[in-house]
């Protein structure tokens, strides 16, 4: 299912200027589109996991952006490995 920004605003219920935040961060990257951005489940899940890591855990932005990183890192490791099983 594909959200438009005001749709993905009210499902992960924060407010614009955290979107714009987390966008500028890069730590969210819609896919775009002509009418704007578009987002994905994918893009829900995280967005839930930063506020998970901020507001349950207490994570600062900089410890943020490190774990969306190692996530991102170890998602393209195991897209890697599935690669190359398929190969074989």
């Amino acid at each position: 299912m594909i959200l438009k920004r005001t749709e993905f605003i009210a499902r992960v219920n924060i407010d614009e200027h955290t979107l714009e935040t987390w966008l500028s961060e890069q730590w969210l990257m819609p896919l775009r589109e002509e009418e704007g951005e578009a987002f994905t489940e994918a893009d829900v899940a995280r967005a839930k996991l930063i506020q998970d890591l901020a507001l349950d855990f207490g994570v600062n932005e900089p410890g943020i952006d490190l774990a969306l990183h190692l996530l991102d890192q170890l998602h393209g490791a195991r897209t890697g490995l599935s690669l190359a099983k398929l190969r074989k």
